[in-house]
């Protein structure tokens, strides 16, 4: 499996979906609680390329984007195919 991280903050439902999801999938994953840490939403905003909403998701050094994006490549079959070539 691919090296996944996601960008959390607490109390925010597609959060909750987004990490069900890698969950269900047993994707391995990096949880960052990025909701009261500047510095590490900072971060998140420069590895997403401005993205300032919640989640944002990584698989490698690809942005996915957030949870409904992820979502939606997991529906045309293309999200199991991420985690598994990113991990080769």
């Amino acid at each position: 499996m691919a090296q996944v991280t996601i960008y959390t903050r607490p109390m925010c439902p597609y959060c909750v979906r987004a990490v069900q999801l890698l969950k269900k999938k047993e994707a391995s994953f990096d949880e960052i609680d990025a909701g009261f840490d500047k510095a590490k939403k900072e971060e998140m905003i420069q590895r997403a390329n401005g993205a300032r909403t919640f989640p944002q998701i990584f698989i490698g050094d690809v942005h996915v984007g957030g949870c409904d994006e992820m979502f939606a490549l997991d529906r045309q079959g293309k999200l199991d195919a991420m985690l598994q070539s990113a991990a080769q």
